[in-house]
C-alpha cells in the first residue's frame, strides 16, 4: 500500500501530513512560516524538513516507505521554484516521487478533490488558480504584499490599520469618531500597543516584514464588521470585490464556463461576512464546501502524479 505526503507551506505555517493512499491521515505536524522570501530559503528548507521529519515519526513510518511526496510553499512557485523545493525533500525523501507544486494548486486538488476548477484563496496572502479540462492553469494575483495581496488577511489588517492613522489624524472614512475609537482601540490592543503614533515604529523598525502579525488582524476587523462598525464593514466589502474578481479573471482567462470555484485559506473556508459577499458577487447558489484540506490535497497531488499511467 503506497504512502505519500503532503507538504503545504502557507504564508503563515507549514503543515504536513502522511497519509495512506485512500488519503487518511497517519501522522501530521505544523510549524512556523516557510516562505522563502520572509524567513530565507536556507531557514525554510530545515522547517520543512523538521516538519516532515515529525509527520513520519507521529505515523511511525520510515522515509523509505513514502512513495511520493507533494509539496505547495507560498512564495515558491514550482514555476520559478522547482529545483529549491525538490532540493528541500530529496535529503529526506531520497526513495519517494517529488511532486512541487504551489500553494493555489494543492488547495485547489484539496478544496475540490481533484486538478479541475477556480480555487480562490484568502489567508495571509490572496490569489486565483484555475485549471480547465484541458489542464491549462492560470494564474491570478498572488503578486506579495508590495504589489497585490488584494482582500487577503495581510490586506484587510493593513486596512484597517491604515483606519486608525486617519482616525489619529481626525479624518476618518464615514464613520463616527465613537466608532473610530473603538476600532482603534480593539487593533492596538491586539498589538500591545498604546497610541496610534506607536505603530510606526512597530511597523517600519522591524528586522523582518510584519505581514503574519498584520494578517492576524483581519480576523478582528472582520469580526467588528459583523457586529456593527460601518469602518470594518467597507474593508469586509471592498475585501470581497477584490477576492471575486480574481476568481472572475482566472475562469475568464481559461474559458471556464460555467465556472466551478472553490473557497480556500483561512478567510474563507467557512461562511462568514466576507465568504458570504464573495458568494454574492459571483452568484453561487450555495457555498462551496471543501472536500480535503490543502495540505491534504498536496497528498492527493502526489498521488495523482504516482497513478498517472506512462
Amino acid at each position: 500500500m503506497p504512502l505519500v505526503v503532503g507538504v503545504d507551506g502557507g504564508g503563515s505555517t507549514v503543515r504536513v501530513v502522511v497519509a495512506s493512499e485512500t488519503l487518511i491521515p497517519l501522522g501530521e505536524s505544523s510549524g512556523g512560516t516557510v516562505n522563502p522570501g520572509i524567513v530565507g530559503r536556507e531557514a525554510a528548507a530545515e522547517r520543512i524538513r523538521a516538519a516532515v521529519t515529525d509527520a513520519l515519526e507521529q505515523a511511525n513510518v520510515s522515509a523509505d516507505q513514502i512513495a511520493a511526496a507533494g509539496i505547495g510553499v507560498a512564495g515558491a512557485a514550482k514555476e520559478h521554484s522547482e529545483a529549491w523545493l525538490y532540493d528541500v525533500l530529496t535529503p529526506i525523501l531520497p526513495l519517494s516521487l517529488i511532486v512541487p507544486s504551489n500553494d493555489l494548486e494543492i488547495a485547489l486538488v484539496g478544496a475540490r478533490g481533484q486538478r479541475r476548477g477556480v480555487v480562490i484563496l484568502a489567508g495571509t496572502g490572496s490569489a486565483a488558480y484555475g485549471v480547465n479540462d484541458a489542464g491549462e492553469s492560470a494564474l491570478v494575483g498572488g503578486w506579495g504584499y508590495l504589489l497585490g495581496d488584494e482582500g487577503s488577511g495581510y490586506w484587510i489588517g493593513m486596512d484597517g490599520l491604515r483606519q486608525v492613522a486617519r482616525a489619529a489624524d481626525g479624518i476618518p472614512d464615514d464613520a463616527s469618531e465613537a466608532e473610530a475609537a473603538r476600532l482603534t482601540a480593539l487593533l492596538l490592543d491586539a498589538l500591545n500597543l498604546s497610541q496610534p503614533r506607536d505603530l510606526i515604529g512597530w511597523l517600519y523598525r522591524s528586522e523582518t516584514p510584519r505581514n503574519r502579525e498584520i494578517a492576524t488582524l483581519a480576523p478582528l476587523v472582520l469580526h467588528a464588521a459583523e457586529t456593527g462598525s460601518a469602518l470594518a464593514r467597507n474593508t469586509i466589502h471592498q475585501a470581497a470585490a477584490r477576492l471575486a474578481a480574481l476568481g472572475t479573471a482566472a475562469a475568464s482567462r481559461l474559458n471556464i464556463d460555467p465556472p466551478v470555484f472553490a473557497f480556500a485559506g483561512g478567510l474563507l473556508e467557512s461562511p462568514n461576512l466576507l465568504s458570504r459577499q464573495v458568494c454574492e458577487l459571483l452568484r453561487l447558489s450555495a457555498f462551496p464546501e471543501r472536500r480535503y484540506s490543502s495540505v491534504v490535497g498536496a497528498a492527493l497531488l502526489a498521488l495523482l502524479h504516482l497513478n498517472k499511467p506512462e
